[in-house]
């Protein structure tokens, strides 16, 4: 097979003898050699943008898988601990998207942390918010009394150690419900204060 490439590359060489075809093989190869050095010089797509122009808004720029996240205080104590099966990542805004999270946040008071699960979550990590959606559950417990919030939205303020949302909750615990459109609480006080449209129902105690 190499002689075979050998007596071909002479036969070739033999045809530039002739002028016109001398100049012309010379002309093709300056033109191909040219194009390579091109080809080979053109950087390589390593930018952002066009790395996420390639890949589109929607594909996150890392992903973990199982993944936990722990904030601390000035003291060294934890706030916040959350884990969640899948954790995109997007450099944009530098937003942290996951899938099913669960959070536990501590208070000031060393109770019990106050647990937070979601179908979906969204933490921005510049500014500390975590926004939770689809069936958010906040259970609480202060002492021996247990209580259960549900909604559909819910957003965790950790640099301010507050949760609020607009939307409908409903409380339940050992003694009745209420329900309430919109409501703030405060993890380091264990206050939660209710907006409006504020109805209860509870048991008596005989």
């Amino acid at each position: 097979m190499a002689e075979s490439t050998k007596s071909s590359w002479v036969s070739t060489l033999t045809l530039t003898n002739k002028p016109r075809v001398r100049m012309l093989a010379l002309a093709v190869t300056v033109a191909a050699t040219l194009f390579l050095l091109w080809q080979s010089n053109e950087p390589a797509v390593t930018s952002y943008s066009d790395a996420r122009q390639l890949r589109g808004d929607a594909e996150p720029d890392g992903f973990v898988v199982n993944g936990r996240y722990t904030s601390y205080d000035e003291n060294g104590q934890r706030k916040i601990v959350f884990t969640s099966p899948r954790i995109e990542q997007f450099e944009e805004g530098n937003i942290a998207n996951m899938q099913s999270p669960r959070a536990e946040l501590f208070s000031d008071t060393g109770e019990g942390p106050w647990i937070l699960n979601a179908e979906n979550g969204s933490l921005q990590q510049d500014d500390d918010l975590l926004y939770l959606t689809g069936n958010v559950r906040v259970v609480r417990t202060i002492g021996e009394r247990e209580a259960t919030l549900k909604t559909e939205s819910l957003t965790l303020d950790n640099n301010k150690g507050t949760v609020y949302t607009d939307d409908r909750v409903e409380i339940t615990d050992s003694v009745g419900t209420t329900r309430a459109k919109g409501m703030k609480a405060w993890i380091d006080d264990r206050i939660l204060e209710l907006n409006s449209q504020v109805e209860g129902r509870y048991e008596t105690v005989r």
